[in-house]
């Protein structure tokens, strides 16, 4: 690998604690990944209800979401790098408090401009689960990566999963308010849980905040094999976000009609991807995440036939969803296993790159989806969806090709 870090900066291999993780720490991380990567995704089921709180429009409730996202993506460009440069469990406790006030604000928002503030704030902040997941990478004993990432994102994925579930249930006993007044709550016990169960962890680059922000874009540049994994990322977050976005509104009006807890227990449907996630984890880790990489993102491409057809019957936008998430989340997990083991000693600026773009990518979707279920119908989301898995395939294609010339130039000496 060429190195990514000026020489008086980079530590080697020897000079990187690595204490190995047991199942107690893992099953916290996971439990903690779950339960702040949630507050980004309450809002979702809340679309309709949030529209008529607020006296706005489908779009305008589009906007808020996308200004979640586009906090998150802020701070996983600007937040997450410092998990290389300073002590990881500080880190973790100083967004967790921010991310509480956050939620509280969003609990207690009198107008919907107060509300869009408090969610970049929440957004920025819950980028807190990015710094978990490079942190159990490095915990986890050498060729274990790929499934100890995998069992922290699976509490991560079920907690994306519950947080829907849990915010229908709320805002239909006892009102929206109140899911984001509890996640505060939540959001404040996890803080206190990691800085209990978390080993404390020495810095891992010693350079200053700028330079290590410009050795995110200098990994880029170098590694190949990262800028595909960023674009695989992003094509697919674009899919599940242009969906999960909208989907709120579709079950909230004809020929659904459903309340916020119907809409709620229907995302319990994307426990499949919580299960796909070791599964793809352990798969990486026997090196077969290049073919697992095309068969995520054609499951996920084909999903949208069903999720179409599901603008009408139940059934098969039950089918649609669980076919989605298992393609979607195990592309997400094949894309981290292969991107921790590039380099031990840079995975919080790993994460940045890849992380950015991926919800870079989820904006992009949420934005478009919102904007074509305003103008297409459900019909025009769905034709958007299928569209980004289906270039991630062209793009894994081009990376093929690459990686051939590649062997047929070593082979001819050059």
């Amino acid at each position: 690998m060429l190195d990514v870090v000026t020489a008086e900066s980079r530590l080697t291999a020897a000079e990187v604690d690595r204490p190995v993780a047991s199942r107690r720490v893992v099953a916290t991380m996971a439990f903690a990944t779950g339960a702040v990567v949630a507050n980004i995704y309450y809002i979702q089921p809340l679309a309709e209800t949030l529209a008529q709180a607020f006296h706005t429009s489908a779009g305008g409730i589009g906007v808020l979401i996308t200004l979640l996202q586009l906090g998150y993506a802020v701070g996983l460009a600007t937040v997450v790098p410092l998990g290389d440069l300073v002590e990881r469990r500080r880190l973790l406790i100083v967004l967790l408090t921010g991310c509480a006030v956050g939620l509280s604000l969003m609990a207690t928002a009198p107008v919907l401009a107060v509300m869009a503030s408090a969610a970049v704030l929440v957004g920025i902040t819950s980028v807190a689960v990015q710094i978990i997941v490079p942190f159990a990478a490095h915990l986890a004993e050498e060729g274990r990566q790929g499934q100890v990432v995998g069992t922290v994102m699976s509490g991560l994925l079920i907690g994306i999963l519950l947080s829907r579930t849990v915010a229908g249930l709320l805002a239909g006993l006892v009102g929206w308010r109140w899911v984001f007044g509890l996640a505060a709550l939540v959001t404040l016990a996890v803080a206190v849980v990691l800085w209990r169960e978390l080993p404390a962890h020495a810095p891992t680059a010693r350079m200053g905040y700028p330079a290590l922000l410009r050795s995110v874009l200098r990994l880029v540049r170098v590694e190949s094999v990262l800028r595909y994994r960023m674009a695989y990322g992003a094509l697919s977050f674009a899919a599940f976000s242009a969906f999960w976005s909208t989907s709120g509104f579709l079950l909230a009006r004809a020929p659904y009609h459903w309340n916020e807890i119907q809409i709620g227990l229907f995302a319990l449907l994307g426990a499949a991807g919580a299960v796909m996630a070791k599964f793809a984890g352990r798969l990486a880790d026997r090196g077969y995440a290049r073919w697992t990489t095309i068969g995520f993102a054609l499951l996920a491409a084909a999903s949208f036939l069903p999720l179409w057809i599901g603008g009408h019957s139940v059934i098969a936008l039950a089918i649609g969803v669980v076919v989605l998430d298992l393609g979607m989340q195990g592309l997400q997990i094949t894309n981290q296993s292969v991107i921790y083991s590039l380099r031990a000693d840079a995975r919080s600026r790993l994460t940045t790159a890849y992380m950015t773009t991926y919800f870079l990518g989820g904006t992009i979707g949420s934005g478009l989806g919102a904007a074509l279920y305003a103008w297409a119908g459900w019909s025009g989301v769905c034709v958007l969806g299928a569209a980004f898995p289906v270039l991630a395939g062209l793009v894994w294609l081009v990376e093929q090709l690459s990686i051939r010339r590649r062997a047929r130039a070593l082979a001819a000496g050059y």
